[in-house]
C-alpha cells in the first residue's frame, strides 16, 4: 500500500469540523551497512526510504492535542501541560515530541491531527522514529520558525524515546528520517554525529528487503551482552571505544581477553573498515564491491556477533545461489529482514526463489520490500 495525501486528508475531515489543516510527512529507513557499530563510535550507513508516516495538522487555538491514529482506528485527548500524558503508545511518541519541543522554546499550543503510515510493521525500517521525525518538523515549522536545524529535531525523536516510551536507543534511526535525500545515502560517524552524503544511484540494481517475519525470543540479554564484550575489550586495549582499536590492537590483547569477546571485537573492527570499502566504492559507482562487503558483514554478525538465526542464514544462502550482489541481516538480528542488491535481470528469479524454498521449509512466505532511497522530513501541503 502507498500512502496517498487523500488517505490521511479524508479522515481528518471526518473526524474534526471538516476543515483542513497541512500536511507533512517523514520516512522510515534502512541501514546498509554499519549494524551494531552505533555504540562502539563507529559508523552507520543508513538511507531515508519512500515508505513513512504522513499526519494533517491543524492548530486549534487550545491547549489541547486532539489525535486520531487511522490505522488503529483509535482516538485520544490530552493537555500540553499534563504531565503524564496519554497512555497508549502511539499517542506517547506525540506527546513526547510536543513536551520535547517545548522544552526547546518553541511555544507548541494545541492542534488537532490524524495520522497513517506505510512502513511495513516487524521489518526494522523505524516506523516510530518516522512518526516522531514528522511531527518534530512539523511542530518547529507551525509554532516555531521553522528554522531548526535537523540534528536537534533528531534529537527531539531520539530523547522522545528515551524519556516517554522507555526505548535507549541510538541517534540513527531519527537521523535517517530528518536526514534524508532522495538518491543518497548518509554515513554518520556515531561518535562526533558529522554526517556526509554518498551517491546511491544503482543502474541496473534494485535494493529489496526479504522479511522473515520471524522474531526468536530472547533468552537473556543478548544485546547488553554483546555491547559488554565489545566494552571489555575496548578497556584491555586502553581505547575508549572499539572505534580507535585496529587489528595489532586487538591481536596484542588476544591472550588477555575470551575467545567470545575477541570474535566479537573481530565483528565490530571488520565492520568500521566495511563501511568505508563500501563509501570508496559507492563514490566510483562500484556495486559489485558494496554488495561483497554486504556479504562479509552478514558471515561476521553470523559467525562472530552470532546476531543471526536459522531462517536469515538460509535467505542469504538463497541470495548465493541466485547469484544476488550482496546480502546481510539489517537491524539488531534474532529475525526480522534481510537486506539484498539485486541486478535487475535476477530480481523476479530471486524474490520467486526465496518465496518457494523459504515457504517450503517453514510453512510461510517471506515479505518482499522494495526500497527505494527518498527524502527525509517535509511538509507536503497546505
Amino acid at each position: 500500500m502507498k500512502l496517498t495525501i487523500n488517505d490521511v486528508r479524508s479522515r481528518f475531515i471526518k473526524h474534526f469540523d471538516g476543515t483542513t489543516g497541512s500536511i507533512y510527512a517523514a520516512p522510515g529507513r534502512i541501514n546498509l551497512i554499519g549494524e551494531h557499530t552505533d555504540y562502539n563510535g563507529g559508523f552507520v550507513f543508513p538511507g531515508a526510504v519512500q515508505q513513512g508516516m504522513m499526519a494533517e495538522i491543524k492548530p486549534n487555538g487550545t491547549r489541547i492535542v486532539r489525535a486520531y491514529s487511522i490505522d488503529l482506528k483509535d482516538y485520544a485527548e490530552f493537555s500540553l501541560d499534563d504531565e503524564k500524558g496519554p497512555s497508549a503508545t502511539h499517542f506517547r511518541y506525540i506527546f513526547g515530541v510536543c513536551r520535547e519541543m517545548m522544552a526547546l522554546g518553541i511555544p507548541v499550543e494545541g492542534f488537532n491531527t490524524a495520522f497513517a503510515g506505510d512502513v511495513p510493521l516487524g521489518a526494522g525500517m523505524s516506523s516510530s522514529a518516522a512518526l516522531e521525525s514528522c511531527f518534530a518538523f512539523a511542530l518547529d515549522d507551525l509554532f516555531g520558525k521553522g528554522d531548526t536545524d535537523r540534528m536537534t529535531l533528531a534529537k527531539v525523536g531520539q530523547a522522545t524515546e528515551h524519556k516517554y516510551i522507555g526505548v535507549n536507543c541510538g541517534i540513527m534511526d531519527q537521523f535517517a528520517s530528518c536526514h534524508g535525500k532522495a538518491n543518497n545515502l548518509m554515513r554518520l560517524d556515531c561518535r562526533s554525529g558529522e554526517f556526509q552524503y554518498f551517491p546511491w544511484e544503482p543502474k541496473g540494481y534494485k535494493l529489496v528487503l526479504v522479511n522473515s517475519c520471524v522474531k526468536h525470543a530472547l533468552v537473556g540479554s543478548p544485546y547488553n551482552d554483546r555491547r559488554n564484550s565489545c566494552e571489555r575489550v575496548a578497556k584491555a586495549i586502553g581505547v575508549e571505544t572499539l572505534r580507535d582499536a585496529d587489528w595489532e590492537k586487538l591481536e596484542a590483547v588476544k591472550d588477555q581477553i575470551s575467545e567470545e569477546d575477541y570474535k566479537r571485537a573481530k565483528y565490530v573492527i571488520g565492520e568500521y573498515f566495511r563501511v568505508l570499502a563500501v563509501c570508496e566504492a559507492l563514490e566510483k559507482g562500484d556495486y559489485e564491491t558494496v554488495g561483497k562487503k554486504m556479504y562479509e558483514t552478514h558471515e561476521g554478525l553470523s559467525k562472530d556477533y552470532e546476531v543471526s538465526c536459522e531462517e536469515l542464514d538460509f535467505l542469504n544462502d538463497i541470495a548465493k545461489e541466485c547469484m544476488v550482489t550482496g546480502s546481510r541481516i539489517m537491524g539488531g538480528g534474532f529475525g526480522g529482514c534481510t537486506i539484498n542488491l539485486v541486478e535487475d535481470d535476477l530480481y523476479n528469479h530471486f524474490c520467486e526463489t526465496a518465496k518457494a524454498k523459504f515457504k517450503e521449509k517453514y510453512g510461510k512466505e517471506p515479505v518482499i520490500i522494495d526500497v527505494v532511497i527518498g527524502d527525509g522530513a517535509r511538509k507536503i501541503s497546505d
